[in-house]
């Protein structure tokens, strides 16, 4: 009998564990739950969707039901650019941009598309730890470039660029996953400027970006040089994740071997959900939805960090958000991934989000989902765990 288990344990790049832990602590009885980056289920639009779907199976089955071409259903894309023409105040051409079935189906199909193995990929440190894991699938070099309160750092960049030039960068430089950290606009053209400079591709992940507390952003760095930029978005965020779409737009050669990719792949975004969408976006729901998600996303922030100020002053630091769904916390002295084990408060431990620094003491927080009255309790318990190590 072929041992399975083995083979798959003996994968070096298989995190799944460390990861399916963190969900079985988050959904145990009695924890209060910090960890993952969903949405608020209240904001769910489930009767307009349900007349959407109604619809849409009733008079245009044979879209909304069947496949979609590999690019997405061309009136969807027609829609999204719309939105990003509104958004981003740049147009696409329509064979600058792609539907993707979410953010990490793009950040697995420029990997797929743009590395070899031992190919260097610059990620922030701390990044997302989807696409640290997503790129690493690929064998690439990771090499990972230090975030401050403005961003990537561009002068610690230009070193890593002097000695190796990477074939990509990955950055989330609004409300970053996991800081809540936002890139500056001085930073943003340092960062062009040195991509240009020297032929690499910028790959800036904007899944965050419309959840500014502000309701304000800076220019995305694909509205600042397309060129050089792909932007990558979801709209597991600020939509539903259920509907698993985002899209790609970019240089063209860049978006047609993302295509290509997709074709061999999971081939379409699913076509109902593509639909979907559309006639949410063009009916303008999307532009009264995200006030309102804002609001929530503030309020939940606001309270974490107030809670965070009342009971961990002076035994950890944090970030304060301006948007999205996180803080990130320095606990000195304290490992988090032990401390994730002896606690009742599910949160996400810093380790995953370091391409290559050991880092222990660091962990993430998501004010997104968990439920206002429940959150000073949260920190409070965390609190006590970590004054206990």
């Amino acid at each position: 009998m072929i041992d399975f288990e083995t083979r798959l344990a003996a994968r070096s790049r298989n995190s799944s564990g460390a990861i399916s832990g963190i969900l079985a602590l988050a959904n145990a009885s009695g924890v209060i739950n910090f960890s993952g980056g969903f949405p608020e289920p209240s904001l769910f639009p489930t009767q307009l969707l349900g007349d959407i779907a109604t619809r849409l199976i009733a008079q245009d089955a044979a879209v909304a039901l069947q496949y979609a071409p590999s690019e997405g259903i061309e009136s969807v894309r027609d829609a999204i650019a719309g939105y990003l023409k509104q958004t981003e105040d740049r147009r696409p051409a329509d064979n600058e941009l792609m539907i993707t079935s979410g953010g990490i189906d793009a950040v697995t199909l420029l990997a797929k598309s743009m590395l070899d193995p031992g190919d260097l990929v610059v990620v922030e440190e701390p990044s997302y730890l989807g696409a640290v894991s997503g790129f690493a699938a690929f064998s690439p070099r990771l090499r990972g470039v230090r975030i401050d309160d403005e961003g990537l750092d561009a002068a610690e960049l230009a070193t890593v660029v002097a000695g190796d030039v990477p074939k990509l960068i990955y950055t989330i430089p609004d409300y970053q996953n996991p800081s809540g950290r936002s890139m500056s606009v001085r930073r943003r053209h340092e960062l062009i400027d040195l991509c240009r400079q020297h032929g690499i591709l910028i790959v800036e992940d904007v899944a965050y970006r419309q959840l500014g507390f502000a309701g304000q952003t800076r220019p995305s760095l694909w509205s600042l040089a397309p060129d050089v930029v792909v932007q990558i978005g979801t709209f597991s965020k600020t939509f539903f994740p259920g509907v698993r779409l985002g899209w790609a737009t970019g240089p063209v050669p860049v978006v047609r071997e993302l295509v290509v990719a997709k074709q061999n792949s999971d081939q379409c975004a699913g076509a109902l959900g593509q639909r979907m969408l559309e006639e949410y976006l063009r009916a303008g729901y999307f532009d009264v939805h995200l006030p309102v998600a804002r609001e929530l996303y503030r309020k939940r922030g606001t309270a974490t960090t107030s809670a965070l100020a009342a009971h961990m002053n002076g035994r950890a630091s944090w970030t304060e958000p301006e948007g999205g769904f996180f803080t990130w916390l320095h606990v000195p002295g304290v490992n988090t991934t032990t401390l994730s084990r002896n606690t009742d408060v599910a949160f996400v431990p810093g380790a995953g989000f370091f391409a290559e620094r050991a880092d222990t003491e660091h962990l993430r927080l998501s004010f997104s989902r968990i439920a206002e009255h429940e959150i000073e309790p949260g920190i409070a318990r965390l609190a006590a765990a970590i004054r206990a190590q």
